[in-house]
């Protein structure tokens, strides 16, 4: 027999299994040795009343019955068919594994290096600023979240089974407390080996993958897509073609209007990086009393009354640090991450707003690439240039943000590139600095203390989601002019987060697979 219950835990108690087994017990009314197994569905934190609270929801079973693990189950061999998969994210690298479980053989193509050989070049841009284009923080494999962060929540609960993603990452060496954590993270310094272990299991089951391989553009016969040509000379064939590039891959928008191919301008969000002490977090969520006993505190707000734009934040990192994502010279854009214990002593947020036609009319020249272009002119004028770092970015204490002046100084950061007196407002459209500074003051009233001269913004905050969209049917999952292509993750903006793209990635692939199948 199973049964899902909820319990409301102190916080003292969430560790203990032997009591939990006993409450669980007395709350269904059984005996413990009646009780064969107890699964652990979710774990939240309850924060809202003076003393907090763990929610946790189990399955509890009886009978001898327990719970059983789910296995990645691959055939023997593979069919004669063949998949290019383009890009080593989440959408890529979860794609290709559907494949071979259909008996499909995945090719990957990843411009970028390896996990290992990404680790020099994103030394590189930490410490002397300068940007390896196909190889850091956004480019590579496993993608942009690989080294910033590796946090696996969604609300993408329609897109796909979102547990079989979290069991797959268990599968391949994650911690299984992803599978219960309501706000699961794996961290920057574990994601790397579950990658590199899924690449294997790619390997080992026969499909490939080539690094530092370059796509430029497609082999066609008509409108049909039947493999791929790479910068450095190679052609690869396929039956069907995946493209998963990534919110950052501006050369594959490019092409296909070169190519006057179907892609659609799409809103994104711009904003900064809000940076401030975990300590004081934890104190202003958990209190006095309790912030040393529980894990570094997170927010999530949302702006109300900005208009049709919002002002929110995205990607909280507690117990983390800021870092410079750029993927060209001459730019300037940050992220945040984490490592697995949470344990730097800054919390940081994007804060964000967002930005649409209205804001892409200057750029309309540029057709649907017009939010593109509003992007990188944005990613330019952030760039300081200073040869001391070229990833130096402007910042701002918060107080001195919401009241338009530049700051004399700046208080400690854990931006290693290193940080500049400037006016942020100046940097972006008037609008947007408008919409950033009235979602701030709405977050200080919510939180006493998130603005003021103990915290930092540290622009530029771009790369939220792609700026163009590469229209797909709705029905197939294929482009809408380019037959057997199948635009799939962030990149192509139907994903936003590990998750919801390893989810698209899936689905794709079992499109790919019952069309070959019948």
């Amino acid at each position: 027999m199973q049964k899902s219950i909820e319990l409301i835990l102190k916080i003292d108690q969430i560790n203990d299994s032997s009591l939990i087994k006993k409450i669980v017990a007395k709350k269904c009314g059984l005996a413990i040795e009646q009780i064969s197994d107890i699964e652990y569905l979710k774990r939240s934190l309850d924060c809202r009343q003076s003393t907090p609270k763990y929610k946790l929801i189990v399955n509890v079973y009886t009978e001898g019955e327990k719970s059983l693990p789910v296995k990645n189950v691959f055939p023997d061999r593979l069919g004669s068919h063949t998949a290019i998969v383009i890009g080593a994210g989440p959408a890529g690298y979860f794609a290709a594994l559907e494949l071979i479980a259909a008996g499909i053989k995945p090719i990957v193509l990843e411009r970028g290096k390896d996990v290992s050989g990404r680790r020099k070049d994103l030394k590189t841009i930490m410490q002397l600023g300068v940007v390896n284009p196909d190889s850091n923080y956004c480019f590579g494999e496993g993608g942009a979240g690989t080294f910033s962060d590796g946090k696996l929540y969604t609300r993408s609960n329609k897109r796909g089974d979102i547990r079989k993603v979290l069991q797959t990452f268990v599968a391949y060496g994650a911690d299984p407390d992803i599978l219960v954590d309501a706000q699961a993270h794996i961290g920057s310094d574990k994601l790397p080996q579950i990658v590199a272990a899924m690449r294997n299991s790619i390997l080992e089951h026969g499909g490939e993958v080539h690094f530092e391989t370059k796509v430029t553009g497609f082999l066609q016969h008509e409108n049909s897509v039947s493999g791929v040509k790479c910068e450095n000379g190679e052609e690869y064939f396929g039956d069907c073609t995946i493209l998963a590039t990534g919110h950052s891959a501006s050369d594959i928008y490019y092409m296909f209007a070169e190519n006057k191919f179907a892609i659609k301008a799409k809103p994104f969000a711009v904003g900064f990086r809000v940076e401030h002490s975990q300590e004081w977090l934890n104190k202003l969520q958990y209190g006095e009393k309790f912030y040393k006993q529980l894990p570094p505190a997170t927010y999530k707000l949302v702006a109300r009354g900005v208009g049709d734009r919002g002002v929110f934040s995205f990607c909280m990192c507690p117990g983390g640090i800021i870092i410079p994502a750029s993927t060209a010279e001459n730019q300037l854009v940050v992220n945040g991450m984490s490592v697995s214990k949470r344990n730097s002593k800054f919390a940081n947020a994007g804060i964000v707003t967002s930005v649409g036609d209205e804001d892409f009319f200057e750029f309309a020249e540029y057709g649907e690439l017009a939010g593109l272009k509003l992007r990188e002119s944005l990613e330019s004028s952030f760039y300081l240039g200073n040869p001391e770092n070229f990833q130096s970015a402007p910042a701002q204490r918060t107080i001195d943000f919401l009241n338009g002046k530049i700051s004399k100084s700046l208080i400690e950061s854990s931006y290693i590139p290193g940080l500049e007196c400037v006016d942020l407002n100046k940097l972006f459209p008037r609008k947007v600095a408008e919409s950033l500074r009235i979602g701030l003051g709405q977050f200080n009233k919510r939180m006493k203390g998130f603005v003021g001269e103990n915290s930092l913004v540290i622009g530029l905050e771009s790369r939220t989601s792609t700026p163009v969209r590469i229209p797909r049917d709705a029905e197939t999952m294929e482009h809408i002019e380019l037959k057997n292509l199948y635009p799939c993750g962030e990149g192509a903006g139907y994903s936003g987060g590990i998750v919801s793209s390893a989810l698209d990635g899936i689905n794709v692939a079992r499109k790919i697979a019952e069309k070959i199948q019948n």
